[in-house]
């Protein structure tokens, strides 16, 4: 009976080991994460001081765009903790609250629904101004 003996590459083991460590310890996130695919709709933000359009509606699972057509900063937040304006953010019960950060000139941020429910955001250093939309999740045949 003959004997098959397997040769195994500890440098293929190492490079291996090596990669998916630093994939554990490389900084995650969820916010800023582009999701696959085309985004089912683009919001402009606008140097008026507006999301346009200011009201979008989409399926659970789609992914929304802003896109920052401004010469100046703009954020996408979705956090009571963020706004002095309460009016102006609402974040279904059980929904993650989202703030995407500066986005600059030419600038994009995505993120995808999963939730059904009103998204009111706004932007953080626009506030004052009304600079607010809204995102709403309709499940399909119009159930939110």
């Amino acid at each position: 009976m003959p004997i098959t003996v397997r040769q195994t590459s500890t440098t293929g083991i190492a490079l291996a080991a090596m990669v998916a460590m630093a994939a554990m310890t490389a900084p995650v996130s969820a916010q800023m994460s582009a999701p696959e695919g085309e985004p089912a709709i683009t919001v402009e933000m606008t140097g008026e001081l507006m999301f346009h359009p200011n009201s979008v509606t989409i399926a659970p699972g789609e992914t929304v765009e802003w896109r920052n057509v401004s010469d100046v900063r703009h954020t996408v937040t979705l956090d009571p903790d963020e706004a002095f304006r309460q009016d102006l953010v609402h974040v279904p019960e059980g929904a993650e609250t989202i703030h995407s950060g500066f986005i600059e000139p030419g600038g994009t941020f995505r993120y995808t629904f999963e939730q059904p429910g009103r998204y009111g955001y706004f932007c953080v250093p626009h506030q004052a101004s009304n600079m607010a939309g809204e995102v709403i999740v309709e499940s399909p045949g119009g159930n939110n």
